[in-house]
């Protein structure tokens, strides 16, 4: 199969824009690797993110994700879901940008809300799902997920084929 891009795609935005859908669609319609940087992180580390952040802290889990990320850019036609934290280290930006294009997923807090909450695998959002916590987390990292950015695309109400055609279009540009 002939490779998409010469490059990775790195998708960012928050928990529950469509990152690993958007990237399960990827590699199933154009034959992408995955690379699911939580999962990775906690197959590594045989346990949960929500454990890793618990036992080692927060800053801990940071420095692994940056290890992945740097790791990374030896590789190409590889769609990286990325974790919701990792655009807010400038680091971490430059070492996606190295080999890549960033793309952000956006959606309302209301579709977060839908999508997450029957989910107990988000250590920030665990004890806190209401629209007006979501919005809050949103607009605090809204300004790094900016501008990390390469291209940016709404999710809600769309599918993951829509949402894919929308990327490779404005990647292709």
């Amino acid at each position: 199969m002939e490779k998409l891009f010469d490059y990775n795609i790195f998708l960012i935005g928050f928990m529950g824009a469509g990152k690993s859908t958007v990237a399960k669609y990827l590699n199933g319609t154009y034959g992408m690797r995955v690379v699911e940087m939580d999962q990775i992180i906690a197959d590594r580390e045989q346990m949960s993110i929500a454990d890793i952040f618990r036992i080692h802290g927060e800053e801990y889990f940071r420095k692994l994700e940056t290890a992945l990320l740097v790791e990374l850019q030896s590789q190409s036609n590889v769609v990286v879901s990325c974790g919701g934290g990792v655009p807010m280290r400038e680091e971490n930006v430059q070492a996606m940008k190295k080999n890549g294009r960033v793309v952000l997923l956006n959606a309302r807090p209301e579709t977060i809300l839908e999508r997450v909450k029957d989910n107990h695998d988000r250590p920030l959002l665990e004890n806190h799902k209401s629209v007006d916590y979501i919005a809050e987390l949103m607009e605090k990292r809204r300004p790094k997920y900016e501008a990390a950015a390469d291209i940016r695309v709404a999710t809600d109400g769309r599918s993951a084929k829509e949402i894919c055609e929308d990327i490779i279009r404005q990647l292709r540009k």
